[in-house]
């Protein structure tokens, strides 16, 4: 059985656990039988070097914490299945960690299951125009899994107590991430939290502050705080900005008209090929020469007829006839639109 098999219960077995309700008592009976397992199957692997190399680093700050433990011991045992198809002989040391593995995982989702109440009963208070409850209720059942892998039978508290504070935790932050159109790290989303959280325990006293009072209380520069309370004035652009039968969101005020147009851009790009045959087909050389430089069609820059005159060595008044004469030519040619307007063709 792979451990990806063991990870995750099947529904048939997870469905009866859904109107598992557990007493204190079975809680921390629970979580003592989750640490046994997730002992046998540290004892399994230690002495095997794939998992030693993974149990024995030096833990970053993330893995310093009980999830990061687990985490390691799930790695260690992923390790050790994966050189057991290698090496027969850690066969059995392999079967012996998934199995216990396996175990411990099964427990745990029950006692986060039995907490389930708390996700509905979360997601009711803050369901909201971001996130809708059924979503929250995801996020809420990631927020127990989460409490399941670091509660600690021997602190004294009940886990539904403990698992409470981050289902919450869990769907704020998802709202958090969802209802801003510029996504912010975690770090900032809860900085910005406790910012706004100072101001209102100034308020509250009726105390005037500063935005170098709320960064000293909250433990940052105070750049760094007003940049995180200007976030909050982010609207998005699909936001409706008046009132009336028909709101418009906020972009159709802001398109930039000196923009480049696609549809205008094919247009201009399908006339120029257009152009460029009916010069090839019907102008002379000097024809086109004359029309080319006194519209700018190579480098974008419009000629007088006296410029372009010095250029042939022809008077002014030959080289405005030259161009009449090509562009009568150009009218008069089924092979491109009539409707196709240069500068001064008028």
């Amino acid at each position: 059985m792979s451990l990806a098999q063991l990870r995750k219960p099947k529904m048939s077995d997870t469905q009866p656990l859904f109107s598992e309700r557990l007493t204190a008592e079975e809680e921390k009976q629970m979580a003592r039988e989750i640490r046994k397992a997730e002992q046998d199957a540290r004892e399994a692997v230690a002495g095997i070097d794939e998992a030693d190399s993974i149990l024995m680093r030096r833990p970053d700050r993330a893995e310093r914490t009980r999830a990061g433990a687990v985490d390691r011991l799930e790695e260690a045992v992923k390790a050790t299945i994966k050189a057991s198809r290698k090496d027969p002989e850690l066969k059995e040391y392999a079967q012996v960690a998934a199995r216990s593995w396996n175990q411990a995982e099964s427990l745990r989702w029950r006692l986060a299951m039995s907490g389930r109440r708390i996700a509905h009963g979360e997601a009711r208070k803050l369901a909201g125009p971001f996130m809708d409850e059924e979503d929250l209720v995801q996020e809420g059942y990631i927020g127990l899994l989460r409490a399941a892998k670091r509660f600690d039978p021997d602190r004294g508290i009940r886990f539904s107590t403990y698992a409470r504070w981050w289902v919450r935790a869990q769907m704020t932050r998802a709202i958090d991430h969802t209802g801003r159109p510029v996504r912010l790290p975690g770090c900032a989303v809860e900085q910005t939290r406790n910012l706004r959280k100072a101001m209102k325990r100034f308020e509250s006293v009726g105390v005037e502050y500063t935005t170098a009072d709320l960064a000293q209380e909250v433990g940052i520069d105070k750049e760094r705080a007003e940049l995180l309370l200007s976030q909050g004035n982010t609207i998005s652009l699909e936001q409706p900005v008046d009132d009336g039968p028909r709101p418009r969101p906020l972009d159709r005020f802001l398109s930039d008209e000196d923009a480049p147009q696609p549809d205008r851009e094919a247009i201009n790009t399908q006339e120029l090929h257009r152009m460029e045959d009916a010069f090839h087909d019907l102008l002379t050389e000097r024809q086109r020469f004359v029309l080319t430089r006194r519209y700018g069609l190579d480098d974008g820059e419009f000629r007088t007829l006296s410029e372009v005159g010095k250029e042939m060595s022809l008077s002014r008044e030959r080289v405005r006839q030259i161009e009449r004469e090509a562009l009568t030519r150009l009218r008069d040619c089924s092979a491109i639109r009539s409707s196709m307007n240069l500068p001064g063709m008028a």
